[in-house]
C-alpha cells in the first residue's frame, strides 16, 4: 500500500547540498571520468553501470590507505590501482575487487594520533570515559602485542562477549592489525548461544567483561564466562575486562587474566600493520539462528571498509569531527558499522545498557551532553518513544544533531511524523535496511534527496538493487516483490565458515535466481525511486492466495494507543491441511488493558480500513510478551513453529526465549 502521497518531510537546503560530501564526491568523479551527468539518478546509474570506475573513485577520493601488491616470483607486478578495481565483474558470487592492492583495515581506522576524542563511552549512568586518538593508538598497539604473544596469527579468530565499550573497539582493531578475524556477541547471550557461535570458529583468545549494567541492575558474568571458556578448548587466554569492579577476581575462570595484566608487559609504539589482500577475512558475523545453528558469515576487510566508507560519508554525510552514535550491542552488525566510523574521522559515541533508562531520556541526555551529530537507533525505539509521548525537542538541546538513522525493522510512516514533530525538524531522517549478510545497507538515506514519509530514500550507491515479482521479473513501481541485487558489490561475503565447497552459501542467497543475490526482504519500489520494506519474504502471509507483508499489518495495528507491539503469523487452517491458512494476530497491550470483543473489532477495522479485507486477522489474541532476537527483530517463524507444534531449532538466538511458551497450545487456535 503506497504511503500518503509521497509526502516530503525534509529537503536539503542549497547550502546543505553544496556542503554535502556526496556533492563533492560526485563532482570529482564526473571530472575524473569525464562524465556527462546532471542529475542524481544519472549519477547512481553510472555507479552501477561502471562499478570499476565508481569503486576506484571511492578508493581514491575517500582516502583508502593501501599499497601495491608484492609480485610473486616470475609474475609481473601490478602497479597499484592500474591493476584494475574489478575482475570477473559478471560473476555473483565470484567477482574480485582490487587484486593489485594490499591494505589493512586497522590502519584505515587509526588515521589520527592527536589529543582529540576518538571515543566517548557511557555505561548507563554508572560509567563515563573518554579515549583520545593518541590513547586509542597506544592501547591498540599494546593489545596487538598481547594477542601476538598469545599466539594469534593471520587468519586466527579472536572472540569477544563484550559490552559496547572502548575495550571492545580496541580489541577489534588490534585483531585486524594482525590480519586475524574478529567475532563478537553481547554479554546477555546465553551460554549455549555463545557456544553455538564461537564453538564453530574456535577462537584462540576470548575477551569478556566481569559483568555489565542493564536497567540500573548490576549483572555479574564471571561464572558464565568460566563455563564458556571451559567449553571452548581452543581458547588459550581469556582476557577479563574490569567494568563493574576495578579489580575483578578471575581465579575461577580457566586460563584467565585481566585486561591490565594482558597489556601491561608491552610498551606502546607504532602499530604494526599486516598488509593483506582485499578479500582477507576481517569479521565473522552470525545469522539469527532461529531456524538452526547460526550460519557463520565471513566478511572481507576491503569489502567492509569500502562499503562503510560510502555509507558513512556519502549517504550519512559523516565528516571529520562529527559525533557518530548508534544504539547497538556487540552482537549486531551495526556495532561493526559504528566502529568503522573512525575511518571517516568521526568520534564514536558508545552506549551500553538499556535505552529506556530514565523513561527513555538517557540517550537524549547523552546526545545533548556529547553533542551528537548522527543519532542511530531502531524503529522499535522510535515507536516506543512515540507511545509514551516523549518529546526530546522540548527537553533537550539538540543543535548539533543533523542526521537521525533507523533500522532493525521497517520504520512506519507515523514514526517519520514523530521524528519531525517530536525530535527535530531540520534533520535528515534515514531509514536504512540491509543486514548481517552484507555487513551494510542495500537501501538507505541520502543527503541530496528529500525525505519522503514512510520510505527509504533509495538504493545504496554502487549496488544494483531491484524488485522481482513472483516470476523473477522486474516489478513495476507500487508492486511488491523480492529485494534482489543483480550485480557484484564489494561487501558480498567471502562465504560461510566451514563451507568449503560453498554449497550452503550458494543455497542461502543464489538458489532462487542464477547470478542474482536474493536478500529475503519483501519490498515495494515507489514512483519517486524510494523503497518501502514490508517485512521478511519468508514471513509473508498468503491467505486465499493474496501475498501480505507483515509490516503492513504492524504499521496500522501499532498506531493504536492500546497496542504496544504485535506479531502476526499464518496458521494452517483447517488443521492438517497444508496450503490453506488463516491470519492470526498476537498483541501486547498497554499495562492494565485486557483484550475484549470491542477492542478486537477495533483492531480488525483498523486493518480493513487502511489495507484490505484479506489483511484482517481471523483471530486476535492477547499475549504478555513477544519473542525477539537479541538485535530486536521479530521471530514470526519461531512463533509459527510453536503454534504448529514444531521444534524451534535454536532458541539461544532469542533475547527472551521464555516468551515462546505463551504461544503453545492456545485454546483460541483450536477453535474456528
Amino acid at each position: 500500500m503506497m504511503t500518503d502521497n509521497n509526502q516530503i518531510l525534509w529537503e536539503p537546503s542549497q547550502a546543505a547540498l553544496e556542503k554535502a560530501n556526496l556533492t563533492h564526491f560526485a563532482r570529482a568523479a564526473i571530472k575524473r571520468w569525464k562524465l556527462k551527468l546532471n542529475t542524481y539518478p544519472d549519477f547512481y546509474k553510472w555507479s552501477i553501470d561502471q562499478p570499476a570506475q565508481f569503486w576506484q573513485s571511492v578508493w581514491e577520493q575517500l582516502g583508502v590507505i593501501g599499497v601495491a601488491a608484492e609480485p610473486r616470483k616470475g609474475v609481473r607486478a601490478p602497479v597499484g590501482l592500474k591493476a584494475g578495481a574489478l575482475v570477473d565483474g559478471d560473476r555473483l558470487p565470484g567477482a574480485r575487487w582490487f587484486p593489485g592492492m594490499r591494505l589493512n583495515f586497522a590502519q584505515n581506522l587509526l588515521r589520527k594520533h592527536d589529543s582529540s576524542e576518538a571515543m566517548i563511552f557511557w555505561g548507563e549512568d554508572k560509567v563515563k570515559r573518554k579515549v583520545t586518538w593518541a590513547e586509542l593508538n597506544n592501547q591498540v598497539s599494546r593489545c596487538a602485542q598481547g594477542l601476538k604473544a598469545a599466539g594469534v596469527r593471520q587468519g586466527d579468530r579472536v572472540a569477544a562477549i563484550m559490552p559496547n565499550m572502548p575495550e571492545a573497539v580496541i580489541g577489534m582493531i588490534a585483531t585486524a592489525s594482525l590480519g586475524a578475524i574478529w567475532t563478537s556477541c553481547s554479554p546477555d547471550f546465553g551460554i549455549q548461544g555463545v557456544i553455538d557461535r564461537f564453538g564453530q570458529v574456535e577462537p584462540k583468545v576470548l575477551f569478556a567483561p566481569d559483568g555489565f549494567y542493564y536497567n540500573g541492575k548490576v549483572i555479574d558474568l564471571l561464572d558464565k564466562v568460566s563455563e564458556i571458556v571451559t567449553r571452548l578448548p581452543s581458547v588459550r587466554e581469556a582476557v577479563i575486562v574490569p567494568y563493574i569492579s576495578a579489580s575483578p577476581n578471575v581465579d575461577g575462570v580457566p586460563r584467565a587474566l585481566t585486561w591490565p595484566e594482558f597489556t601491561a608487559p608491552y610498551k606502546a609504539g607504532p602499530v604494526e600493520y599486516n598488509m593483506l589482500p582485499f578479500e582477507q577475512p576481517l569479521l565473522i558475523l552470525y545469522s539469527s539462528g532461529t531456524t538452526g545453528v547460526p550460519k557463520c558469515i565471513v566478511h572481507s576487510a576491503g569489502g567492509v571498509l569500502l562499503k562503510h566508507l560510502t555509507e558513512h560519508q556519502l549517504h550519512c554525510d559523516v565528516r571529520p569531527g562529527d559525533r557518530l552514535f548508534y544504539s547497538t550491542n556487540c552482537g549486531w552488525m551495526m556495532w561493526n558499522w559504528l566502529v568503522t566510523g573512525l575511518a571517516s574521522g568521526a568520534t564514536l559515541i558508545l552506549y551500553d545498557g538499556s535505552p529506556f533508562l530514565r523513561r527513555g531520556s538517557i540517550l537524549w541526555d547523552m546526545a545533548q551532553s556529547e553533542k551528537i551529530t548522527h543519532f542511530g537507533t531502531s524503529a522499535k525505539y522510535i515507536d516506543a518513544l512515540a507511545k509514551i509521548r516523549f518529546r526530546p525537542r522540548e527537553t533537550h538541546e539538540l543543535n548539533r544533531l543533523r542526521v537521525v538513522l533507523s533500522t532493525g525493522s521497517p520504520l512506519a510512516p507515523e514514526s517519520f511524523d514523530y521524528v519531525y514533530q517530536a525530535i527535530k525538524q531540520d534533520v535528515m531522517l534515514g531509514s536504512i535496511s540491509g543486514g548481517t549478510d552484507i555487513c551494510g545497507c542495500f537501501v538507505l538515506g541520502n543527503p541530496v534527496l528529500p525525505v519522503r514519509r514512510g520510505e527509504c530514500a533509495g538504493n545504496a550507491l554502487g549496488v544494483d538493487v531491484r524488485v522481482f515479482d513472483e516470476r523473477g521479473r522486474p516489478a513495476a513501481p507500487g508492486k511488491k516483490g523480492e529485494l534482489v541485487c543483480v550485480k557484484p558489490f564489494p561487501s558480498v561475503p567471502v562465504g560461510f565458515w566451514n563451507d568449503d565447497d560453498g554449497a550452503k552459501f550458494h543455497a542461502a542467497y543464489f538458489d532462487a535466481y542464477p547470478n542474482v543475490w536474493r536478500h529475503g526482504d519483501y519490498v515495494e519500489r515507489t514512483p519517486s525511486g524510494g523503497l518501502i520494506i514490508h517485512g521478511r519474504s519468508d514471513a509473508v502471509l498468503n491467505p486465499g492466495g493474496v501475498r501480505i507483508g507483515t509490516g503492513e499489518i504492524y504499521r496500522h495495528v501499532e498506531s493504536l494507543d492500546e497496542v504496544t507491539e504485535s506479531l502476526v503469523i499464518a496458521q494452517d487452517w483447517p488443521p492438517g491441511r497444508r496450503g490453506d491458512v488463516r491470519v492470526v494476530l498476537f498483541v501486547r497491550l498497554r499495562d492494565g488493558l485486557t483484550l475484549d470483543s470491542a477492542l478486537i473489532e477495533k483492531i480488525k477495522q483498523q486493518i480493513r480500513v487502511h489495507t484490505t479485507a484479506q489483511h484482517a486477522p481471523a483471530k486476535v489474541i492477547q499475549v504478555s510478551d513477544i519473542p525477539r532476537t537479541r538485535s530486536g527483530k521479530l521471530v514470526e517463524l519461531a512463533v509459527r513453529d510453536v503454534v504448529h507444534n514444531l521444534p524451534v531449532k535454536n532458541i539461544g538466538a532469542l533475547a527472551n526465549p521464555e516468551a515462546l511458551e505463551l504461544f503453545r497450545n492456545l485454546p483460541e487456535l483450536r477453535a474456528a
